[in-house]
């Protein structure tokens, strides 16, 4: 007896496009300071980080349902701690980045415990308070300065190019652990638990999915990536002071790439990148006009686009596919899927 079978697509052209063209980015950047402008290599790294971070943002709110408006508690802790290592203890600051990322993930665990029996705005203000705790007992420490903040010294052993090679290997580092990372973990058997999770959580528990524990770790996984983000943006930077690493602008800049970008897609996040980027290259001198702007253009797609930008044409398009579709046979009788 013949059996009819379905045929699971996972890629589409598009998506084909999207890898080559992200293979040749990544290329690109780890060439480019052979070829590229000292002026330009920053921009690539500050963009590389607002996209880093803004799509761990993504997953927290997109995913996991934790709307969190304190996430430059990890981008300040990250940045001091390699700041720490690599001044204080002479660790190689390329090494220190990545040690930096352990206190954020560790900083998780009590803020999690602390915070996660609250929902909706509840839990976005205690994570705004968790980080201004973090920013004032880290102003009121004198190993670090204080308020006065660290200056990265040690990178004045490595030449200009040296510099820049180590900074944007990072960054594409960054990329590949966070962008990538999020893409095969979407498209993972967890993938479709977080999905799950997003659309309705009290369905998915009653189906087997551990909400509870997928929410921890996506929160501290968020919070490390973050970090890290952190880390290599202060180490472009050369200096950290609180009132910069603990700035909440950071989350600021997540929520409006996110919104604006489409929540819960990666093309999202990076079309919202690319928005803020411009945006700030070109407006930011307007000062408090610029940032009211960017307000209002969250509002507005809050409002009337809740899906985004992205969400207004994603349904022609895939760059990043994370689901399943499936194709029936045809019928040899009437042409149609049976």
């Amino acid at each position: 007896m013949a059996t009819d079978t379905v045929t699971v697509i996972r890629h589409t052209t598009s998506s084909r496009v999207a890898a080559m063209a992200s293979l040749v980015v990544l290329a690109g950047m780890i060439t480019m300071p052979w070829w590229g402008q000292s002026g330009h290599i920053r921009w690539v790294v500050e963009f590389s980080c607002y996209l880093a971070i803004a799509q761990m943002w993504n997953l927290l709110a997109g995913y996991a349902g934790l709307v969190s408006v304190g996430q430059q508690a990890f981008v300040g802790v990250a940045g001091y701690t390699m700041f720490v290592l690599a001044s204080n203890f002479g660790i190689n600051p390329f090494l220190a980045v990545w040690l930096s990322i352990l206190v954020p993930g560790l900083l998780a665990l009590p803020t999690y415990a602390l915070l996660h029996r609250l929902e909706g705005p509840y839990f976005a203000i205690g994570t705004w308070v968790v980080a201004e705790a973090v920013k004032l007992i880290i102003s009121n420490i004198e190993y670090v300065n204080a308020g006065s903040g660290m200056t990265l010294r040690v990178m004045s052993q490595y030449s200009l190019h040296e510099r820049e090679v180590g900074i944007i290997w990072l960054c594409v580092s960054m990329l590949l652990a966070t962008i990538g990372g999020s893409y095969w973990l979407l498209r993972s058997r967890h993938g479709l638990a977080l999905t799950a999770m997003r659309d309705n959580p009290v369905a998915a528990e009653s189906q087997g999915v551990d909400v509870k524990k997928l929410r921890f770790l996506i929160f501290v996984a968020a919070a490390m990536g973050t970090g890290l983000a952190g880390s290599i943006y202060y180490m472009a930077q050369l200096r950290l002071t609180p009132a910069a690493g603990f700035n909440p602008s950071w989350a600021n800049i997540c929520i409006f790439i996110v919104m604006v970008g489409g929540i819960g897609k990666i093309e999202g996040v990076l079309v919202g990148a690319i928005i803020y980027f411009v945006a700030d290259r070109l407006f930011s001198q307007y000062g408090a006009t610029y940032m009211i702007v960017l307000g209002l253009m969250t509002l507005m797609t809050a409002l009337y686009a809740r899906q985004g930008i992205w969400g207004l044409i994603s349904h022609r398009i895939s760059l990043f596919p994370v689901g399943r579709k499936l194709i029936a046979p045809l019928s040899a009788a009437t042409g149609r899927p049976r």
